[in-house]
């Protein structure tokens, strides 16, 4: 790795707890139809995340052109750069590490599904990405989900799934891997241990209560991944900034999620 990807991603990495609490607004063509309310008023909601300072936040290009300027150097920026669903209806590059560059982001963010009969296409796309980036010394974020095809399409969270998703972005070279949490904590801590890059967790479906989500944050930090990039537990909730307060104490400080809730004025 060269100096100028190293800078980057020592910004991203800046908190001295040496992990890593960003937000995700990037969601909006998975949900299909209709746009979460979250991120609907979306300037209302960058205000809300960038004064809750985490150590980054990853939008598609538009969204960085057209609304975060007000926000601008403040917060570190990822460019999101693939349009994708799990089922394969959707899967577009839109973006590459010319375009991260050019509008100052310090990582690039590309997302892939594994398993199944596309999975060599996603992978080879995230290979692309990273010669691509290399360039340019821009880290690559690989967002990376392993389906199950019982009924339909389904993100699996079983153990053996997820590290195979792990070891097939880190083979193509990725810098980052964002990954869902194993649903076995012990199985998760020697994924990411064998892993020879960063590994952090994807926040996930909205979890039924907020202490539930940061339950789960409690887990992944102590399995020894390097924190998270969250989006529908910190901008699904009204309170933006506070969740945000919240859930970098326990990735930061290891705060247990009542102690967090309680600082975060949530209790």
């Amino acid at each position: 790795m060269g100096i100028g990807a190293q800078i980057r991603l020592n910004r991203l990495f800046s908190h001295p707890s040496g992990r890593f609490c960003s937000v995700a607004v990037d969601h909006f063509i998975i949900y299909g139809e209709g746009i979460p309310p979250g991120l609907a008023k979306i300037r209302a909601t960058l205000a809300a995340v960038a004064a809750g300072r985490p150590d980054a936040v990853t939008m598609h290009r538009g969204i960085a052109t057209s609304a975060w300027a007000p926000h601008a150097g403040t917060v570190p920026f990822i460019l999101q750069s693939t349009l994708i669903r799990p089922d394969d209806s959707v899967f577009d590059q839109v973006a590459d590490a010319e375009d991260a560059v050019r509008l100052g982001a310090d990582a690039i963010a590309v997302v892939a599904f594994v398993r199944g009969p596309t999975e060599g296409r996603y992978l080879g796309n995230v290979a692309a990405v990273v010669k691509d980036a290399a360039r340019f010394e821009l880290p690559v974020i690989t967002h990376v989900y392993p389906r199950t095809f019982k009924d339909g399409v389904a993100i699996s969270y079983a153990p053996e799934d997820i590290a195979w998703a792990v070891r097939s972005v880190m083979e193509c070279g990725t810098d980052i891997v964002k990954v869902p949490f194993s649903s076995d904590p012990a199985a998760h801590a020697q994924i990411v241990g064998e892993c020879t890059v960063p590994v952090v967790a994807a926040g996930g479906p909205k979890a039924d209560t907020l202490e539930a989500a940061l339950r789960m944050f409690a887990q992944v930090v102590r399995s020894g991944a390097r924190g998270a990039t969250v989006g529908r537990n910190i901008w699904g909730h009204g309170k933006i900034a506070e969740v945000l307060a919240a859930v970098k104490a326990v990735i930061h400080d290891m705060a247990e999620p009542a102690g967090a809730l309680r600082r975060a004025g949530l209790a």
